[in-house]
Parts: structure tokens; C-alpha cells; sequence
């Protein structure tokens, strides 16, 4: 049990993923959280759906919380840290979950030595099933970092990334990485929900072209899917190899490959992340 209070100044979806699921995790205590919420509906909502405290004032969870998550849009973070940061304890952990917002400019915003630990989760935090990147300025202690480690751990796994470089693991493989590389994990990981829910959606569609009720069809491209990851997870084989047990020579499911590598399959997921 975490015996901390937790803040969360903005809940919108990815907030409310991480909340939700520390809530589920029973890691903390509803009543040691306090949220922030732009508006008098969406504060009523989120006490409705949590049963956790709610409020309008960020000054007032800024105050009042141990750990801090700024979970704003990234163009609003220069804004609210300006309107936080007399009353943030020097004490307390700042964790961001922003996109594109280094270490160094939110130190610059909070003109002290602040506690910082950028981070980058994914939606699937909703159902324990997260990928998060997680990276602490020099001013965190490694038992504050074990703390916002074990939360992540909480709703999914994530990896460490320093200020300097870091360690990312890739069945249990490690490599040196920078901060830069959130980047490159946002594409991969913290956008990428999107993707694989266009392809479900995709399926489906399919499934329902030659005659599957779509409910039905949702269904079965979901746990198809979700049987294909766990599958690569948990045999560590190559995703290639994967993929060439389940084509047969002169069978229906290498046509289908060669059918999305004729329409640039491969190259439209690899251009999108790039984008991204």
C-alpha cells in the first residue's frame, strides 16, 4: 500500500486510465487522492465514476498531494506550472505524462530544484495492460523512483530511462538510451493503441463483408489479436517466425499476407510510427 497522496491536475483519457487502474490495484487509498477538473461537470463526473475527492482549484492538489501528476495537455504545462508552483512543497514528486515536454523545460517552468519524473504510459494502463516509459531528473532518490515505478508496475510494466541514458529492457535484452528516445517510445508505444484499434476495426469490417454479425466480429478480431501478442510475448520467438508457422505452402493465409504486403502493409505501419 502506497501511503502517499496522490494528485492528478487534468483527467482526461490518460488520466483517467492511470487513476482508474491505481484505484483497481488497491495500491491506494480513495480517499488519499485528490483530482483536478477544468470544469464544475467533469469534476461531478469524476467523483461520480472514482469516489475520490474532486476539485476546480489545481493550487489545491498542488498543495496537498505528496506526488503530483501533471496530466495537461502539453501546451498548458508552462501555464499551470506557473499557477502551482509557490504552493508545491519542494518535497513533493512531479510526474508528467506530457508528449514532447523535456525534463529540462519543465525544470525551467518550475525555477527550483523540483522532483521531476517524466513519463510516457499508453491507454491499455485502463486494464493492467500498460506500456510506460519512465525517466527521473538527478533530484529523485531511488526510494521516490520506486515508489512511481511500483505505481506504473501497478497498471502494466514500464521501462527506466535516465536523464543521461538508461536501460531499456526488450526480452531482457538491454541497450543505451537517451531521453531523447521518449520520442520513439511514444510512437511506438504511447500512440500505437490507436493503430491496433484501426486494424481491429479493419477486421471487422472485414468479418462483416463476408457475413459475421459485427459485434461477433469485434469479438473475434480482439481476442485474435490479443492471443497473437500474448503468443509473441510469451514465447520470445521473432515475430517473423510467428508468422511463418501460421502460413502453409500454397495455403489461404500466406495469399492474405501477400495481398497486404501488394497494398503496403508493412510500409504504412513503419511510416506512420515514423510520422508519429
Amino acid at each position: 500500500m502506497i501511503n502517499k497522496i496522490i494528485g492528478f491536475i487534468g483527467c482526461g483519457n490518460m488520466g483517467k486510465a492511470m487513476l482508474g487502474s491505481l484505484i483497481s490495484s488497491e495500491e491506494i487509498k480513495k480517499e488519499n487522492i485528490i483530482v483536478s477538473a477544468k470544469t464544475e461537470a467533469s469534476k461531478e463526473a469524476l467523483e461520480k465514476e472514482f469516489e475520490v475527492k474532486a476539485t476546480n482549484d489545481n493550487k489545491e492538489v498542488a498543495a496537498k498531494a505528496n506526488i503530483i501528476f501533471l496530466a495537461v495537455k502539453p501546451h498548458f504545462f508552462q501555464e499551470v506550472i506557473a499557477e502551482i508552483r509557490d504552493v508545491v512543497s519542494k518535497e513533493a514528486i512531479i510526474v508528467s505524462i506530457a508528449a514532447g515536454v523535456t525534463i529540462e523545460q519543465i525544470e525551467e517552468y518550475f525555477g527550483f530544484e523540483v522532483k521531476l519524473i517524466r513519463t510516457m504510459p499508453n491507454t491499455p494502463a485502463l486494464v493492467g495492460e500498460g506500456m510506460s516509459a519512465i525517466c527521473p531528473n538527478n533530484n529523485v532518490l531511488d526510494e521516490e523512483l520506486k515508489i512511481v515505478i511500483d505505481m506504473y508496475n501497478s497498471f502494466g510494466e514500464c521501462v527506466e530511462l535516465e536523464e543521461v541514458c538508461s536501460l531499456f529492457n526488450y526480452f531482457g535484452k538491454y541497450e543505451l538510451l537517451e531521453e531523447k528516445d521518449f520520442h520513439a517510445f511514444i510512437a511506438l508505444c504511447g500512440s500505437s493503441p490507436a493503430y491496433v484499434f484501426m486494424f481491429i476495426e479493419a477486421m471487422a469490417d472485414a468479418g462483416v463483408k463476408l457475413g459475421i454479425p459485427r459485434a461477433k466480429a469485434y469479438k473475434l478480431a480482439e481476442q485474435s489479436i490479443l492471443g497473437s501478442a500474448k503468443l509473441a510475448l510469451e514465447t520470445g520467438k521473432h515475430p517473423g517466425e510467428l508468422k511463418d508457422s501460421v502460413c502453409s505452402p500454397g495455403g489461404t493465409t500466406i495469399d492474405a499476407v501477400l495481398e497486404l504486403e501488394r497494398n503496403g502493409f508493412r510500409n504504412a505501419v513503419i511510416s506512420a510510427v515514423e510520422k508519429c
